[in-house]
């Protein structure tokens, strides 16, 4: 290692802290929705693109993220997105109307792609071969953790502040992370592929593929009674079908680029490849789970607020304790052996949830939230170690941004599913969450699928 000591743990300490502040702020504003409509005078339609702005510009931006990372530096893009970040914050915090708010959010997830589009690159530039699989763990740990937090400090802040001060910790964080990583970060290790460049069209093109996918699939809302609405419907369609066919030409493009920006060369590689499926379809999982439970919780058992708070805390407590003790097996057993037993244990997890009898016991729903959480550590940190590790070194960056891409995609898929789900069950029943829970189980089974398959390709090394 090149770097001192104390530079290598201010190194860790950036890397943590910025890749939770990004995650942390996907869910934060979810709870204060409903004041911020208030406040700012919208709708509750309105309102909720506060959320959806800064998601947007995430996932059109990690792409030409990474690959700037990999033309200037990752230091260069994360401390950039970092201080994009704060400033765009402190935009947030000072908004007087919803449209002024929308636009600040939407710089903010400028910033939040910087840091999410190299996270991963960074880690193995950091890190030692021998710490790697670890260092994988514990940060894999922290998006977890950031990702489903975002509500329970929501809770604290808004109990005795508005909703504004949800952006003010991120002001001085922010100023932390780069006073302690102007130069404890270091530089790319390699030099860029040959030929490698950043282009604007590959830029618009990607920005109209994963735009139109992204405000398509959010548009895919039905009326109450189940009946879609014919207008917005075909609206949705339409978006979806634009962005396929923006992407058919994107990827055509893409195939005779030397460094592409979306990375058709590394998905060649077919354990990387697999690694990308079966973290679209845990996320799938994931996310379809965590939004279906409160509702099941709440509505469909009867149990109460803080009953519910605490048996939800039980599926990231056991990621936080799973994570790094999987670190230590990574590299003794097969990445696709971990995954595809972890993700299993997920799917039995979910099923033995739907399995519950009608109001069960807080102990009896905990404990099957913990073995959910503990398939998930246990699956996360191979997985995204086999993602950053195949591909070649002057591609991290371009693996850093495809690793977050997939969780963004994963996120989506289920969103969309349990919102289709909900708007076909009856109000406060059982049936939406519970069908919700078995389409889980049904995604993190097939992510187990495709994490076995990589042990056809476990003796391949890139």
């Amino acid at each position: 290692m090149r770097i001192a000591v104390s530079a290598f743990h201010r190194s860790v300490a950036v890397i943590i802290l910025g890749i939770l502040l990004a995650t942390l702020d996907g869910t934060i504003l979810n709870l204060a929705l409903p004041g911020i409509a208030r406040d700012l005078h919208a709708s509750a339609a309105e309102s909720v693109w506060v959320v959806n702005a800064y998601q947007l510009a995430i996932l059109i931006l990690l792409l030409p993220g990474a690959a700037l990372g990999e033309l200037i530096g990752y230091k260069r893009v994360y401390l950039g997105g970092v201080a994009i970040f704060a400033l765009a914050s402190f935009i947030c915090f000072m908004a007087t109307s919803l449209p002024m708010l929308t636009i600040a959010r939407a710089f903010q997830g400028l910033g939040a792609a910087g840091i999410m589009a190299v996270n991963g690159a960074l880690v193995r530039l950091v890190f030692p071969d021998h710490l790697f699989g670890r260092a994988i763990a514990v940060n894999g740990a922290v998006v977890a953790v950031g990702s489903v937090a975002g509500p329970s400090l929501a809770a604290v802040v808004l109990s005795v502040a508005p909703w504004p001060w949800l952006f003010v910790v991120n002001i001085p964080l922010g100023i932390l992370i780069l006073m302690l990583g102007w130069n404890a970060l270091p530089r790319n290790a390699v030099a860029p592929a040959a030929g490698a460049r950043l282009s604007m069209p590959d830029i618009f093109m990607n920005t109209l593929m994963f735009g139109f996918v992204f405000l398509g699939v959010n548009a895919l809302h039905t009326r109450p009674g189940g009946t879609p609405a014919a207008g917005m419907l075909a609206l949705a369609l339409g978006l979806v079908g634009a962005g396929a066919v923006v992407g058919f030409f994107y990827l055509r493009r893409q195939l005779l680029l030397p460094a592409p920006l979306f990375p058709v060369d590394l998905l060649r590689i077919p354990v990387f490849a697999l690694s990308i499926c079966t973290s679209v379809a845990s996320f799938s999982a994931q996310t379809l789970a965590y939004i279906a439970l409160p509702f099941l919780l709440l509505d469909g058992w009867g149990h109460s607020t803080a009953e519910s708070g605490m048996i939800l805390t039980a599926w990231p407590l056991a990621i936080v304790v799973a994570a790094p003790l999987t670190g230590r097996l990574i590299g003794r057993y097969p990445s696709g052996l971990l995954g595809g037993v972890g993700l299993a244990t997920v799917a039995i997890g979910l099923g033995l949830l739907v399995a519950l009898p009608a109001h069960p016991a807080t102990f009896d729903v905990a404990w099957r939230m913990a073995l959910c959480g503990a398939g998930f550590g246990i699956f996360q940190s191979p997985n995204n170690h086999t993602i950053l590790g195949s591909a070649p070194a002057h591609r991290s960056g371009a693996a850093s941004g495809m690793l977050g891409t997939a969780r963004l995609t994963g996120q989506n898929i289920g969103a969309v599913l349990l919102a289709i789900i909900f708007s076909q069950s009856e109000a406060h029943s059982t049936s939406g969450p519970l069908f919700a829970l078995g389409l889980a189980s049904c995604f993190a089974a097939a992510g187990s699928l495709f994490s076995l398959l990589r042990l056809r390709h476990s003796a391949q090394r890139f």
